[in-house]
């Protein structure tokens, strides 16, 4: 049985449908706020969209691995994915967080976590790997990424 719902709530809803459409709306910001910009009068106002905060880069692992033997194969591969969706999840975090922090936000927030993760996977691959065959060492300069403009 279908109940129409108190005038509050239909009220409620449209402004969290409102707040979830502003949110989805994209990169371009209006306002001095959001932007960091000042407002501008009615003659000269305009929307600003915000410089892409760059992509992290980081270094190839799967080029740098020895043969890998077949019982390790499925360990190293899924580490290997982990590794893609480490970068992914801090070029996602980079993007949400534009003009946050200060002058080393982007290092102690984003770059520094993520290369402690990538040490970590790249610690279960060579460890996956030797234990059929000889570890592989030196992996680990593999960890520090970049951030590229």
């Amino acid at each position: 049985m279908s109940r129409a719902l108190p005038k509050y709530n239909k009220r409620r809803v449209a402004v969290i449908g409102g707040a979830a459409a502003v949110a989805l709306s994209g990169a371009v910001i209006a306002g001095s706020a959001l932007a960091g910009t000042p407002a501008k009068s009615d003659s000269g106002t305009s929307a600003r969209t915000l410089a892409s905060p760059g992509t992290i880069t980081c270094p190839d692992v799967t080029s740098k691995l020895p043969a890998i033997p077949a019982a390790a194969q499925a360990e190293v591969t899924r580490n290997l994915t982990l590794l893609q969706t480490q970068i992914q999840e801090a070029n996602k975090r980079l993007a949400d967080t534009v003009g946050q922090g200060g002058p080393n936000f982007v290092n102690n927030a984003i770059l520094g976590p993520l290369k402690d993760k990538r040490v970590a996977t790249i610690n279960r691959i060579a460890t996956a790997i030797g234990r059929t065959a000889a570890k592989p060492t030196g992996l680990d300069s593999l960890a520090a990424c970049t951030l590229t403009k």
